[in-house]
């Protein structure tokens, strides 16, 4: 296996949360295909960067053609897959180490990182780049498992993960994808945030700095 596919590892309770984050985010995939605020293009590169970052590679090479057909060139998508920034327009890399950040960070971005991609591009935008990065990130979980248990027939094992670990990850979106869509209903209920950090987390940091 190429030494940039599957670079991390996620538990089950990562998976669970990644679709619950991820089906509440959908309201936001849906406001960008009616208002069109992140190109198809760009999504690709945030889609991409997630990849990089994840390692996962089925979804490498599907993304990969997917960016071929919004008109990406085969360098630009290389490059991005290599964590090379350098093709990436100025006006999008924020987004894009913002991606980079959150998906290293299994999520736990700070509030600082989270304020500055508000910043730059607005709230509701933020939210659809948000909502990209999640998608992908449950999708880079499932698909992972799918690549290793497939290599694994191949007779060419990842040797970072478990038989049992792959098959479970794929079946059990089975049982959590039902859950998972009365939990996320719930929580829209409870208004619970939708935001990856809070901002009691900088207001602890700002007060231990100062102590």
């Amino acid at each position: 296996m190429d030494d940039r596919f599957f670079k991390k590892i996620y538990s089950h309770g990562d998976f669970y949360r990644s679709i619950v984050l991820s089906l509440r985010s959908i309201k936001y995939i849906k406001l960008n295909r009616k208002d069109k605020l992140v190109s198809s293009q760009f999504q690709e590169r945030i889609m991409l960067a997630v990849t990089e970052v994840n390692g996962c590679e089925a979804c490498s090479y599907a993304h990969t053609k997917f960016a071929l057909e919004e008109g990406m060139g085969p360098e630009e998508i290389d490059a991005i897959l290599s964590g090379d920034t350098e093709s990436i327009p100025k006006d999008e890399l924020i987004a894009i180490f913002f991606a980079q950040h959150y998906t290293d960070s299994k999520g736990n971005c700070s509030w600082e990182a989270w304020q500055r991609l508000v910043d730059e591009y607005g709230h509701d935008k933020a939210l659809v780049i948000l909502a990209f990065i999640r998608m992908m990130n449950m999708a880079n979980i499932y698909g992972m498992a799918i690549s290793a248990i497939r290599d694994r027939f191949k007779g060419k094992p990842s040797g970072k993960t478990s038989l049992l670990y792959e098959i479970s990850i794929i079946f059990s979106i089975l049982i959590y994808f039902p859950i998972a869509i009365v939990h996320a209903f719930f929580a829209k209920l409870r208004k619970k945030s939708i935001y990856p950090a809070s901002q009691n987390s900088a207001e602890a940091g700002s007060h231990s700095s100062h102590e």
